[in-house]
């Protein structure tokens, strides 16, 4: 298979490319292991393969909607 139709094949059934389907596992590992675990930010960011803290913050903020740390303190503070 031709890495084109890779591609569309990989998104249709997805419905995201390839690079957007890592970076979103990669995104709920780093959750996971902050929340589990009790990981800091910045472990979690290179325990998933992020190089760079700024960009796993970034990323991480425009997934779930909250920095990872406040995310973090917020989940375990919530009621219920």
């Amino acid at each position: 298979m031709s890495a084109s139709s890779f591609h569309h094949h990989f998104r249709a059934a997805t419905s995201l490319s390839p690079l957007q389907f890592q970076k979103r596992l990669r995104l709920i590992e780093a959750r996971r292991l902050m929340m589990s675990d009790g990981v800091s930010a910045s472990s979690a960011a290179f325990a998933v393969g992020y190089e760079s803290v700024s960009q796993f913050t970034r990323e991480y903020g425009r997934m779930f909607g909250l920095p990872p740390m406040k995310d973090a303190t917020e989940r375990i503070h919530a009621p219920g």
